[in-house]
């Protein structure tokens, strides 16, 4: 990520909004600005492959139980506005083929796998995929629910809406193992 460019096109940015950049609330502005975007758009220099090889760590074991890691939080930016994805909730649900991923590598492939400008629809699809590549198995579902600030703090500027994806692999796409996890995640 090029931090310099950043630096300089938000010091453009906040001239181009009619501020003085060199005010002294402002002087410091852009570089925060850059430090913040390499933060919080880190997943876009990875693949999904990459996320999986880094956050991969599998143990062998003997059991087809569903595993399901609910109510993470995240937020992300999309790719038509840069506007905040924000309250979102995450819940990833695998059925193991002999090995498990780590339980708090969910989270960490949840949360740089939103870490790229995108839509919800695609960050679950990531997400089951990186699952999918980390454990082997294609029994994958992911379900997101968040707000989206290009419709709460613009246009129709709906703040109490919320959008809502479901990502499904192998076995969840039948009817019954949707239903499974649901029940799963209300528990």
């Amino acid at each position: 990520m090029d931090t310099e460019k950043i630096e300089s096109l938000v010091y453009q940015l906040l001239e181009a909004l009619g501020e003085d950049p060199n005010r002294e609330g402002l002087v410091e502005t852009p570089k925060r600005v850059a430090q913040m975007m390499s933060e919080i758009y880190e997943g876009i220099q990875y693949t999904n492959q990459d996320i999986a090889n880094m956050f991969g760590k599998t143990f062998a074991v003997d059991t087809n139980q569903m595993v399901v890691v609910k109510d993470i939080t995240c937020f992300s930016h999309c790719e038509h506005h840069m506007a905040l994805m924000y309250d979102m909730s995450v819940s990833v649900g695998y059925i193991p083929k002999g090995q498990v991923i780590g339980l708090s590598k969910i989270p960490r492939i949840a949360e740089m796998c939103c870490k790229r400008l995108q839509l919800q629809e695609k960050i679950g699809e990531d997400i089951a995929e990186v699952i999918s590549l980390a454990t082997g198995s294609n029994d994958v579902i992911v379900h997101i629910t968040a707000s989206h600030s290009c419709m709460s703090a613009r246009g129709i500027k709906s703040t109490d809406s919320k959008t809502t994806t479901l990502a499904t692999k192998g076995v969840f796409n039948d009817d019954a193992m949707i239903q499974r996890f649901i029940l799963m995640m209300q528990s």
